[in-house]
């Protein structure tokens, strides 16, 4: 029996440590290990706008609902120690019945004194005033159609802001598919033309003679088929601004006329000898060293020169992957009007696929992969499974894992309309051996059996 004494001490101390806890500032809730609700301090009651009493007993899953991420799911795999939770990663939470709190969320296991799993501990650090401190201080989520709060994106939207106030020629590079359009747009509306046409040519679109005709314009009976007298695109953007994409497409012919052009402002159309006098800011974009090209022979080193003027590069999505999320909230709300569905979020396995992939196609790749996802999706939020298939050929392996065996398995369950049972027949393993494979690669066997349930009942099958 304890002595009084030691009686005295266990309370006062039991009594520390709830003060403790109700003085964080971060909310901490503790779940149990069906994902129940048991104890939550002040801080979290006054961020989720509950009581103790009304908290207590309720599913995790109901109280902490995120937009960006399926916290139940993550929660189930911290319990299960199959994944690493939420760790360090922010969510939107759903608060009240139209409230919205941006959190750092984490989470981890919670042991009994005999050191099995008791369920789980959840801490929630507000950082919405954090995030409007760093709007505060000029750190952009966004300029203009342009999506990202990386140091990349930061530069990029500084040298925006640095280069839109002047005239002098722009010269973007930056791989295909990093939104080379989408900063000379951003330029130009940043910039005093803002209100003048914004007009745009893809330089490798068009033969030599057609591309001459669409820059300068035409006389009438220039050419077989020339009925009339037609502007050319240098004329549509006086006053204004004009994109030259691909420039490093250009035809020697018409890279002498442009220079011309850069040098003079003057322009005359094919067929006549009238000079014509243009107001035009140029901006050339190119995914092509240009320097290379010029030491290849293959470009002008004087119109180089010209268009070098402000060289402006675009860093790739793989060296920015901290905008990806980002990226997938902007392409899934722009998404989600066009295609009818109301996909509000993606799964941590699915945004896992998308953290790891190299993006050789960048940003368009990204938004084509998740408009694909959208298409395949069932529910409200994007699985994996939803993920074009060679975004899932692509995952590395893990030691001892041959790549390809996570597609092997998607593909045996596919064909079998995800019943566990013929998929591991198609496979030649057993139903275990197929269940360990699947959590093993990161296939929630929940999610599938559910699907596999769904199915059967549609064919009148069961496992």
């Amino acid at each position: 029996m304890d002595r009084p004494g030691s009686l005295d001490l266990c309370m006062a101390q039991k009594a520390n440590m709830e003060a403790i806890f109700h003085s964080v500032a971060d909310g901490i809730l503790t779940l149990d290990a069906d994902l129940r609700v048991g104890h939550l301090n002040r801080s979290a009651q006054a961020m989720l706008g509950l009581s103790s009493e009304e908290a207590a007993g309720r599913a995790a899953g109901e109280l902490l609902q995120g937009r960006l991420w399926n916290v139940e799911e993550q929660l189930r795999e911290t319990v299960s120690g199959s994944g690493s939770g939420a760790a360090g990663r922010e969510n939107l939470l759903t608060v009240g019945k139209d409230g919205e709190l941006r959190v750092l969320l984490t989470t981890s296991r919670l042991f009994d004194r005999d050191g099995t799993v008791a369920g789980a501990v959840v801490v929630l650090r507000d950082v919405t005033r954090e995030r409007e401190l760093e709007a505060t201080l000029d750190l952009r989520s966004r300029m203009h159609a342009l999506v990202g709060t990386s140091h990349a994106m930061q530069e990029l939207y500084r040298l925006i802001d640095q280069v839109a106030s002047s005239d002098s020629t722009v010269l973007i590079q930056g791989e295909s598919g990093t939104g080379k359009e989408l900063v000379a747009d951003a330029i130009h509306r940043s910039s005093p033309r803002a209100g003048r046409p914004f007009v745009k040519v893809n330089c490798s679109a068009l033969s030599e003679g057609l591309l001459e005709s669409e820059l300068f314009g035409h006389a009438k009976g220039a050419f077989t088929g020339a009925t009339h007298d037609r502007r050319g695109r240098f004329e549509m953007a006086d006053g204004g601004t004009l994109l030259l994409d691909e420039i490093g497409d250009l035809p020697g012919r018409i890279q002498v006329k442009l220079l011309r052009v850069l040098q003079e402002r003057e322009i005359e159309r094919v067929g006549e000898n009238r000079v014509r006098t243009v107001d035009v800011r140029i901006l050339a974009a190119t995914h092509r060293p240009l320097r290379q090209l010029v030491d290849a022979g293959q470009f002008r080193e004087d119109l180089f020169y010209r268009l070098n003027v402000i060289p402006l590069p675009i860093v790739p999505l793989r060296d920015r992957r901290e905008d990806i999320p980002a990226l997938v909230s902007h392409f899934l709300e722009e998404l989600r009007s066009v295609s009818g569905k109301s996909v509000r979020g993606v799964s941590p396995d699915a945004l896992r696929i998308l953290m790891d992939h190299r993006w050789p196609g960048n940003v368009r790749e990204l938004r084509n992969a998740i408009e694909h996802a959208i298409v395949k999706s069932r529910g409200d939020e994007l699985g994996f499974l939803d993920l074009p298939r060679e975004l899932l050929t692509a995952v590395e392996a893990t030691p001892g894992q041959p790549v390809g065996e996570r597609e092997r398995v998607l593909d045996a369950l596919e064909r079998s309309g995800w019943n566990r049972t013929r998929a591991s027949r198609l496979m030649g393993i057993d139903r275990s051996t197929l269940w360990r494979r699947m959590r093993k690669l990161g296939i929630d066997p929940d999610r599938v059996g559910a699907g596999a349930t769904a199915t059967a009942g549609k064919r009148g099958e069961a496992e």
